[in-house]
């Protein structure tokens, strides 16, 4: 019994931390359900539905109308820059974090000094740094998946019309499910680095954690819905579009319209 209790007592230290990063990950598991439920019921209601069927159309339009080549060309160099910058970004954010994990020693007390609870240890310090190392890890991983794949569509984007029957592998439909993936990539790489905020907070405590988590959700929950569905309802009008097929998309594709303006 005299054994265990300096084993009772390390591990409480243990608890508020554990308590409020399972409480903040719950927060986070919950908005995505919601919002996949919202999603399945509308297909308009997410702003990445939204941005999938953008880039299909987008692609339709590039390989199907000549004369499209310099702009498809430009905007590919601008999103393939845009991972880029963001993976060398990653990479920096990467050497920072394993600094930061060799001075636990000289900032773990200094950085909880506004905490309440919350372990001070060094072993909690190492565990909320790997934690960030592996979100910026994550977020590198994707943006250079995102070049990867864009790099790809830009040679598949040219790919002569005759093609398409003998190589059916090359249509706009398989591009656009390409170029699909190459922006889900930058999402998952630009929702690693929001994520990184309730991470960084809490090196200053699991109380700080669980206050900017809710704050993440409710940013995420504005960012998220597309909002014309909500705002705007009496400028937009939605219009099935059944020659496009819904891979990438969840719930029926749609094309969104807006009205001619009447002549006074």
């Amino acid at each position: 019994m005299t054994e265990a209790m300096p084993i009772d007592a390390g591990m409480q230290d243990y608890v508020a931390d554990t308590v409020a990063f399972f409480v903040s990950a719950m927060m986070v598991v919950g908005y995505y359900i919601h919002h996949r439920i919202q999603a399945s019921k509308d297909s308009t209601y997410s702003i990445h539905s939204v941005n999938a069927l953008a880039r299909r159309l987008w692609t339709q339009n590039v390989m199907t109308n000549a004369g499209k080549d310099i702009m498809a060309v430009q905007t590919l160099r601008n999103f393939i820059m845009v991972g880029i910058m963001m993976a060398s970004t990653a990479s920096l954010l990467i050497m920072g974090t394993l600094t930061l994990s060799g001075q636990a020693e000289n900032i773990v007390r200094s950085w909880h000094g506004l905490a309440m609870f919350g372990s001070h240890s060094q072993e909690m310090w190492i565990i909320k740094v790997l934690c960030l190392l592996v979100d910026f890890i994550i977020a590198f991983f994707s943006y250079a998946m995102s070049v990867r794949l864009a790099t790809h569509v830009l040679f598949m984007l040219n790919v002569p019309q005759s093609s398409y029957i003998e190589h059916p592998e090359l249509s706009y439909e398989c591009v656009a499910d390409r170029l699909i993936q190459a922006g889900n990539m930058i999402t998952v790489g630009m929702r690693s680095f929001l994520f990184a905020i309730p991470l960084v907070f809490w090196l200053f405590g699991p109380v700080f954690l669980f206050l900017s988590t809710i704050g993440l959700v409710y940013t995420l929950n504005w960012l998220d819905r597309h909002e014309a569905t909500s705002s705007r309802p009496s400028s937009l009008h939605i219009k099935a579009v059944p020659e496009l097929n819904n891979r990438g998309m969840q719930g029926s594709v749609h094309a969104l319209t807006f009205p001619q303006s009447q002549s006074k």
